[in-house]
């Protein structure tokens, strides 16, 4: 199997924490050396190890930010 290079280019924000000390976060991040992509996903405390998350191009990114300026969320 190939390893999965990363690079955190930007670090955009932390979005909460566990208790074991991971964080999930939002973060531009560059994939196999590849341009960078908004990143959210959970990060061990030293950014060594990952858990799953979910990626967006430019312009999927825009769409997210649209859709959600434009919701009152209620919860």
């Amino acid at each position: 199997m190939a390893e999965l290079k990363f690079e955190i280019v930007k670090s955009l924000g932390v979005l909460s924490e566990s208790a074991k000390g991971w964080t999930k976060e939002a973060n531009m991040v560059s994939w196999n050396e590849r341009n960078p992509k908004l990143d959210i996903r959970e990060w061990s405390p030293d950014h060594t190890k990952m858990g799953k998350g979910i990626t967006f191009n430019k312009e999927e990114a825009e769409a997210l930010k649209e859709i959600l300026n434009a919701e009152d969320l209620d919860f």
